[in-house]
């Protein structure tokens, strides 16, 4: 079986790293897409935002620790890791009582995007995302 997911998103709180007892570095961070669109119908703008709580292990982990901070865009590539409880995203209750959800990837690869959208080693042109604007960040 193969499973992959890659996007592009604005980090949503400054990451957080810690060690396990073997040594191994963890860096977890969340970060948001936003959609944006015209609805066809009303005219009116519309706006998605998808949040991912991403993971990143070993070395990656470290950098990654090192270099982000909240609002920088980073372009992610991973799998999907299911929720224990749902199998699916995560759940969880806003404040306002609606529902929200999140997805957990697993990184095996994220590389840094300045704010024009080139990568940090200039060597190569990405699409721009929007940054991201939700207020509510379940973690």
């Amino acid at each position: 079986m193969f499973q992959k997911i890659s996007f592009i998103g604005n980090l949503g709180q400054d990451p957080n790293m810690r060690y396990l007892p073997d040594g191994t570095a963890v860096t977890n961070f969340s970060a948001a897409c936003n959609r944006r669109w015209k609805d066809q119908a009303s005219g009116e703008d519309k706006n998605e935002t998808t949040w991912f709580r991403v993971s990143v292990w070993g070395r990656r982990a470290e950098v990654c620790n090192q270099y982000l901070e909240r609002g920088r865009k980073v372009f992610v590539e991973g799998r999907l890791r299911p929720d224990p409880h749902t199998g699916g995203p995560a759940l969880w209750q806003r404040q306002d009582g609606t529902m929200g959800s999140s997805y957990e990837v697993v990184a095996e690869n994220v590389i840094f995007l300045s704010e024009n959208g080139e990568r940090h080693d200039h060597s190569s042109q990405t699409e721009h995302a929007p940054a991201a604007e939700e207020d509510d960040i379940p973690f």
